[in-house]
């Protein structure tokens, strides 16, 4: 059976090396032939027919030798740069050097020399090593490195991403809960009005004003009636029948002042009729699990931090 893609690998590769060492062997020749046509020392020089204020003529004058030799030098260090490293097609080169394989190198250099720093800390429970500053401190150090873009450098979170120095938790704060968190990712997601089959704006407008009637914020009392009944029907499911959410499902508790989307009227309106999709990233494979276990301790320690 044909392969088109190794034809066309093939083929490709077969084409840069054509071009490649064909622009240098046509280099060297107009090189050559222009070393060849240089004017021996006795010759007289002659002009390009170039002539200004009638006093001054454009000569035919040959590069200057040095000037010359370094056309050579950047076309030999060429060769060997293409002879030593891979950058021409499939070759490898001698030294089969690749930034994968010097990145790969550098990872278990690292590994060989911060790994059992963190590995001593793996086997002690995070709750207990929350107390220990010098693991909270490596825990903080991992958060700045792989957290901060999501979370904020203080953990403050953000619209769409969880604030986490407080003591409210989607899926739950026990320290086993939040090193599965950060080990598989967590994946949210709230249904659209269409996907919930609320139909209209005042369907969208009473299940929001029972949603405000929830956390006591000001509403409209006999539009959240009939939101009530909306809610019973639909949204019980995920945030249960008192609105307190499920962390199982990671559905949000709706009776406190906690907003990830925001609030306002506005934004549970919008948070209703458009859904959310909320993605925690997986950094088990990433990170390795004593890593996980240090950030996981630092995560635990931030909401301690209120219970003071």
């Amino acid at each position: 059976m044909f392969d088109h893609n190794l034809f066309f690998s093939q083929f490709w590769n077969g084409w840069i090396i054509i071009l490649t060492l064909g622009g240098i062997v046509g280099l060297f020749w107009l090189i050559i032939w222009m070393s060849s046509s240089r004017p021996k020392p006795d010759q007289k020089i002659e002009t390009m027919g170039h002539v200004w204020d009638e006093s001054l003529e454009e000569y035919n004058n040959p590069l200057p030798m040095w000037w010359l030799m370094m056309f050579y030098f950047t076309l030999i260090f060429g060769i060997l740069y293409l002879v030593l490293y891979p950058g021409l097609g499939s070759f490898a080169g001698i030294l089969e050097w690749s930034s994968a394989k010097q990145h790969q190198q550098e990872v278990e250099a690292a590994k060989s020399k911060y790994g059992p720093i963190y590995a001593k800390y793996q086997n002690e429970p995070i709750d207990k090593l929350a107390k220990n500053p010098d693991a909270v401190e490596m825990g903080r150090h991992l958060f700045l490195t792989y957290c901060t873009a999501c979370h904020g450098s203080d953990a403050g979170g953000g619209p769409g991403f969880p604030n986490l120095r407080d003591n409210d938790w989607l899926y739950g704060g026990e320290p086993e809960t939040i090193q599965t968190t950060i080990t598989s990712g967590r994946q949210g997601m709230m249904p659209t009005a269409e996907q919930n089959n609320l139909h209209g704006e005042n369907d969208i407008n009473n299940a929001a004003q029972y949603v405000l009637s929830l956390s006591g914020r000001q509403h409209d009392t006999a539009a959240a009636a009939e939101g009530q009944k909306i809610f019973m029907q639909i949204c019980i499911a995920c945030h249960g029948p008192e609105g307190k959410g499920t962390p199982a499902l990671g559905a949000p508790n709706l009776t406190d002042e906690t907003w990830l989307y925001g609030g306002s009227e506005d934004k549970i309106k919008e948070t209703i009729t458009k859904g959310r999709q909320g993605r925690m990233p997986a950094h088990g494979e990433l990170l390795g699990e004593a890593k996980v276990h240090l950030l996981a301790t630092y995560v635990y320690s931030l909401s301690q931090e209120n219970t003071k």
